[in-house]
């Protein structure tokens, strides 16, 4: 170990010798620090006017008005051209969309009318329950439907792009980017994948000296920190081919694993022998990080130990120190034909028991501060360990955007759909999500932008730290919109210069979460803002990294010195850091919900940003997903609690971010629904069992229908698959992935969605906390082997025990309509078609609960169960070889006979 830190000629400070630094710089920076801001202060002034003097071609563009710039541009149009453009959807396809809405709008409030005003008498429980579960699946349909009413497409111009910024003979005036790379579990969470994935950054099609990859190890991993060493030696050979030949994708795993000719397009006599050695090498590494997982996998009792035999840091994963160890960049090892590469860096917090750590959310926001005092760059993408780069220029598609000075000034982030390897043809459990990202996220983009998803998204990092977007408007002064609606003239005015005052200091205050009204005041109010108590109290005791925040533009600070940056680094991520600062409050991501990526978005919407929905046509991002049936239930209920802990938090979107109204109304539909959903489970839940209740009660929840009755029905049933035609026509959504997201809708809401309900109130009512593993992120060494393993969890009773009811329900129907003769069919018709709407939802569930059927498909199984039942009941019904027997003349046998 300790010749891996030598090895990679780099500027790291080992773990253990970091205690004393990070105390020595806390108390340089407490009651003595005044005269270093003041200092701080005014070199911060010194370098603002230097700035002006000496500006770049970028900060001159910026200044400029868009109308100027196209002016004063030379002739090349490419550069002065926008370089992205909204595609809207063509009104044939939209205006039949949105009218049939409005015309299922209207239908479901006559459909209520009628059901509100038609009770059942008979069966009075069942009906009163059926309607409520129906006007809440209304009310859900209206959350999830409106927010698509504007839907767009986009299209970028990335040689647009590199005519603007990137002219022959002058240094890239590209933005720089910090990759964020989160990983905790090595054994869960292989570290071959989380390899590729860094290998796929290293490789991007991007000036390198403006990325930087940050690798977050949460659980202080030997495992993860050599395998991250051998990463950073296989890229001195990975990046160069990769770049020579133009090859994607840029993870070696899934580039030598496509059924692809990579013959084809490939021109260069030296491919081959290339291809060849590379391919050798990369087994090679494999066999390499294999034999570390191997090894990994029976702990020492008396820990870990590095190459020079002292003992690991992070062997107490509970109580260990900061780490940080840069292991490529500017200082680091060349490329085998001596190019620089990308910076890498291994960052793992400090962790202390009795601290709360926030899991991921922590994890990231110890990446935003590590990263701006190291390099700082103005924008961060962020991906989990198992999505790599599928599109080598991914981060160029995003810069279309934010570096676009029409379009990007007001972009809080670019988010990228998520695609996935691995995953089985037919999408069994609605892996994909593909409605989801192909439907309401091209909806939502054109209302105010896309939601977060946790990963394969590029921030604005100014929009990180809190700040509101340029163009915000002035905040409200809160003087009287409250009080003077609830108490009227009973409050004294107050002095003019009281008021004056007041206002300001609320400006200021104002300032410190809009960087660029900084500008409008003089020298003495700039210093008053930037103050040590109010920067220190919002970002935390470090200097360095306030200093960063003030860099628009990002860049490491003129008055930082680079032989203490490190140093300044793990101070960062020290465990007391965070504390009495607005960290995972207002700025970061934020705290308070296991689904953090939500939460994060959702501030950033509220103080007026709007985020940017990009689908490039080679995918930017893939990723696995857990396509076992238990894992996959798990990770739906790691979401549904994460929306139930919002809506029962402050920052619930029916009451919060109202007092600015930067949050247009559609959007907060959308974020409504966000945390609302798993509600449903519970009268989904009822709606199941109804018709499994009516079959075993010879009772129903709809009374004898009229004309007037029937066409409202066929109506409603019509208006939903009309609008779902139209939208599979504009969106290009397959019919399939239309049908499975339906399927898993009710398998979800069924089994993950209920449990996350209780948990949910457990957790914030009662303060019972729910831990969660992570899911396996490999599969099975036969083709989607992991799909066929049963893990059994209690997540499967509830669906399992749905199935059994409504199977049983079928059959016993059946039963007393053989019965009662031909006059019970006619109802026997909607309760069986209404249970087999059940058992047609869950039937995926029931293909993953029996496992691999190796010669018996598993819709054989069922159906043979069920028409045997029935064919049972039948065949004694009838009585074939019972000899029919005339009641007349059993009763004349009778009378003869003398008992």
């Amino acid at each position: 170990m300790a010749a891996h830190l030598n090895k990679s000629q780099d500027v790291g400070i080992h773990a253990r010798h970091i205690s004393s630094v990070s105390t020595l710089d806390s108390e340089m920076t407490e009651e003595n620090g005044n005269p270093i801001w003041k200092n701080r202060v005014e070199s911060w002034k010194e370098k603002k006017s230097k700035k002006k003097k000496t500006s770049t071609k970028v900060e001159r563009v910026d200044q400029i008005p868009p109308e100027q710039q196209m002016e004063d541009k030379p002739a090349a149009d490419d550069a002065s051209q926008p370089l992205s453009a909204i595609i809207p959807i063509p009104k044939g396809r939209l205006a039949p969309y949105r009218t049939v809405i409005i015309m299922r709008l209207i239908i479901l409030g006559l459909f209520f009318n009628y059901r509100v005003t038609n009770p059942v008498d008979s069966a009075f429980g069942l009906w009163l329950t059926s309607v409520i579960c129906e006007i809440w699946f209304a009310f859900s349909w209206v959350l999830d439907q409106f927010p698509k009413w504007y839907p767009i497409n986009r299209e970028t111009y990335i040689d647009r792009l590199s005519a603007r910024y990137e002219r022959e003979g002058e240094p890239s005036e590209l933005a720089g980017v910090d990759f964020f790379v989160s990983t905790v579990d090595p054994l869960k969470e292989p570290p071959l994948i989380t390899a590729n994935t860094v290998l796929s950054i290293l490789a991007l099609e991007y000036p390198v000296d403006k990325v930087s990859c940050y690798v977050s190890d949460d659980g202080a991993a030997m495992l993860t920190f050599e395998s991250l060493v051998e990463t950073a030696d296989f890229a001195r050979k990975w990046v160069p081919f990769c770049k020579k030949f133009s090859i994607e994708p840029r993870a070696p795993e899934f580039y030598f694993s496509q059924k692809i000719d990579y013959l084809k397009d490939k021109v260069q006599p030296s491919f081959v022998k290339e291809r060849r050695a590379m391919k050798r090498d990369y087994e090679e590494f494999k066999i390499r990080i294999n034999a570390l997982v191997a090894r990994a996998q029976k702990t020492p009792e008396e820990g870990w130990t590095m190459q020079d035999g002292t003992p690991w840091p992070g062997n107490n994963t509970r109580d260990h120190p900061g780490m940080i160890q840069v292991f490529l960049g500017s200082s680091g090892a060349h490329d085998i034909e001596g190019n620089e590469l990308p910076r890498l860096v291994y960052v793992s917090r400090e962790k202390r028991p009795g601290y709360q750590h926030h899991k991921k959310a922590g994890a990231e926001n110890a990446l935003v501060r590590v990263s701006a005092v190291l390099t700082n760059a103005p924008f961060i993408l962020n991906l989990d360990c198992d999505h790599y780069v599928n599109n080598s220029k991914a981060v160029r598609e995003a810069m279309c955007f934010l570096m676009d000075p029409q379009v990007g000034r007001d972009v809080c982030y670019v988010q990228f759909p998520q695609r996935f390897d691995g995953i089985d043809r037919s999408d069994r459990y609605a892996n994909r999500n593909t409605v989801f990202f192909d439907v309401n996220m091209k909806g939502l983009d054109g209302i105010q932008g896309p939601v977060y998803v946790g990963t394969g998204c590029v921030f604005n990092r100014q929009a990180l730290y809190g700040y509101g977007p340029p163009s915000m408007p002035s905040l409200p002064k809160s003087s009287s919109s409250s009080c003077s609606c609830c108490c009227p003239g009973k409050k004294a005015p107050k002095d003019p210069s009281e008021l004056y005052r007041d206002a300001k200091r609320e400006e200021l205050d104002a300032a410190i979460f809009n960087l660029r009204e900084i500008e409008n005041y003089d020298d003495y109010e700039r210093s008053m803002l930037i103050s040590q108590m109010s920067f220190e109290k919002t970002f935390g005791l470090s200097s360095v990294f306030i200093e960063s925040t003030l860099m628009e533009n990002g860049g490491i600070a003129d008055s930082a010195n680079p032989s203490t940056l490190i140093k300044e680094a793990i101070h960062v991520i020290s465990i007391g850091y965070e504390e009495k600062t607005a960290w995972g409050k207002e700025i970061g991501w934020i705290y308070g919900s296991v689904t953090e990526d939500i939460l994060t978005g959702f501030k950033m919407h509220c103080r007026g940003w709007r985020s940017i929905y990009c689908m490039p046509l080679r995918p930017a991002f893939k990723g696995s997903a857990p396509i076992n049936l238990s894992d996959r239930l798990h990770q739906v209920l790691r979401w549904a609690l994460g929306s139930v802990e919002i809506f029962l938090s402050r920052h619930c979107p029916l009451w919060y971010g109202f007092g600015g109204g930067r949050l247009k109304w559609l959007q907060r539909l959308a974020y409504i629904n966000t945390i609302v959903y798993p509600f449903t489970s519970l009268p989904l839940i009822a709606y199941c069992s109804l018709p499994a209740i009516c079959l075993l009660t010879g009772k129903f929840i709809i009374p004898t229908l009229s004309n007037l009755a029937s066409v409202l029905f066929l109506g409603l049933f019509l208006s939903i698959i009309v609008t779902a035609v139209l939208e599979l026509r504009w969106s290009g959504v397959s019919i399939e992935d239309l049908w499975r997201n339906e399927q898993f809708w009710v398998i979800g809401g069924v089994s993950a969605h209920l449990f996350a309900v209780f948990q949910g109130f457990l957790k914030m009512l009662a303060g019972i906390d729910t831990n969660f593993t992570v899911t396996a992120k490999a599969a099975d060494d036969a083709e989607f082997g992991e799909l066929y393993i049963v893990k059994w969890t209690t997540l499967l009773i509830p669906p399992t025990t749905l199935l059994i009811v409504n199977m049983v329900g079928v059959v016993a129907g059946f039963s007393d309509a053989l019965n009662k003769g031909y006059e019970a069919w006619g109802p026997l018709f909607g309760k069986v078609f209404f249970s087999l709407w059940v058992i047609l939802h869950l039937y995926p569930f029931l293909k993953g609960l029996m496992g691999r059927q190796n010669r018996t498909p598993t819709i054989v199984v069922l159906w043979s169960v069920l028409l045997a039942s029935v064919f049972s009941l039948v065949w004694v019904r009838i009585n074939p070889f019972v000899n029919k027997v005339d009641s007349t003349t059993v009763a004349q046998s009778c009378i003869s006979i003398d008992c």
